[in-house]
């Protein structure tokens, strides 16, 4: 066989690349005229991709999930935010046995027919399988258009699948990327929080890299509270408290009360949220001494950083500071008196908390945004016309 090198030069260098793809080099007009980014709810989750919500076990994940899916079904909002309505599809793998008495519990809550535009699937599904395919087959023959679909939860769509490894983990990605492509909507996985809840989704951390939009659920006693840990074009930050209201479904054949919850939101400064209680334990006050004090200088730490500082003013032999430092500001955190979003630390104690408002979907809404301690004043409240910033986010 002869040589590459000893064959006669190509004369024409589109012989060589006629199956390569040409791009289109946008200048910065064109992209200023692109369509601006369209929300299911808006601007916490998008319309179509992938996104997440996750919380430690008991958190009331599950319910917050089962709440946007009757939103996006059929409610005008959710938390005060606008709501675009869809066909939604719930996986409902995970203590399926209690979804008659959450369906009813919503039912009662919001009517009859509130969830006429959900579909439900209680049989095993494995991403890691043929399944992904079959589902979105299923849900294109149905006629269901650009959907959301939720599956709750991660764990029992992927049995057996080491979450630690970055191969298994890019598997489950690709699977949920998928469905999201053959059916044009979006993908909302429920998930857990590992053992140590400052470093957020459970797994390789490929998978929150992956999601277009984040939801983390904590909990402190009867304290619940999602905040939006991740958006790519929206406000990451954005925090609600809300409470498990009990429905009462009457009585079973035994004569023993039957119940469920609802999702119950709680204004920012509703007297049924109880204030974060200060610490008491030794190593956390020393750190929250010191957040007292950054916080007084700035609104977010990097998380890496505070362990650092933390661990060094500890009273423990040195290869036990980091340990110590993170158990410290896993404690603040348990107290609600720190918020981890995406790598940095937050404190409600000490950021500015603007008052609730609403989005709509025009290119002319008005948002509410917050200037940063070094380009404005801490705590002032400014608007931005997305009319007049050539359809960007400012």
């Amino acid at each position: 066989m002869a040589s590459p090198l000893n064959e006669e030069p190509i004369s024409d260098l589109n012989e060589l690349v006629t199956d390569l793809k040409r791009y289109v080099l946008l200048e910065i007009d064109d992209l200023a005229a692109q369509p601006p980014q369209r929300y299911r709810i808006k601007p916490v989750f998008p319309e179509t991709g992938i996104a997440a919500i996750f919380g430690p076990s008991a958190s009331g994940k599950s319910f917050l999930a089962f709440d946007m899916a009757g939103a996006i079904a059929g409610r005008d909002e959710w938390f005060g935010f606008r709501v675009r309505n869809a066909p939604v599809i719930y996986l409902y793998l995970e203590g399926e046995g209690g979804a008659r008495n959450r369906i009813a519990a919503y039912r009662t809550q919001y009517g009859g027919a509130s969830l006429a535009n959900m579909r439900f699937v209680i049989e095993s599904f494995d991403l890691l399988s043929n399944d992904p395919l079959s589902l979105s087959r299923t849900i294109k023959d149905a006629g269901l258009e650009r959907p959301t679909i939720f599956i709750d939860t991660l764990n029992r769509a992927a049995t057996g699948a080491d979450e630690n490894s970055s191969v298994d983990m890019g598997h489950i990605i690709a699977a949920c990327k998928q469905i999201q492509a053959e059916t044009g909507g979006l993908v909302v996985i429920v998930h857990h929080t590992g053992k140590d809840g400052t470093k957020g989704l459970r797994g390789h951390s490929s998978l929150f890299a992956a999601m277009d939009a984040a939801i983390q659920v904590s909990r402190y006693e009867d304290r619940r509270e999602w905040a939006l840990a991740k958006s790519k074009d929206g406000q990451d930050g954005l925090t609600h408290a809300f409470n498990l209201k009990v429905i009462d479904l009457g009585e079973d054949d035994d004569g023993d009360p039957v119940t469920s919850c609802v999702v119950e939101p709680l204004e920012a400064h509703s007297d049924r949220v109880k204030k974060p209680k200060m610490p008491t334990g030794g190593n956390q006050k020393i750190a929250w001494t010191w957040f007292s004090s950054e916080f007084e200088e700035r609104y977010t730490i990097p998380f890496d950083e505070a362990v650092r500082e933390i661990g060094a003013r500890l009273s423990v032999s040195p290869d036990r500071r980091g340990e110590r430092a993170r158990e410290a500001i896993t404690g603040l955190i348990n107290r609600a008196l720190l918020s981890l979003l995406d790598g940095s630390l937050s404190s409600p104690a000490f950021s500015p908390n603007p008052e609730p408002y609403k989005y709509g979907f025009g290119a002319g809404d008005k948002k509410t945004t917050r200037s940063s301690p070094k380009t404005g004043n801490p705590g002032k409240r400014e608007t931005a016309d997305y009319a007049t910033a050539g359809g960007f986010d400012l």
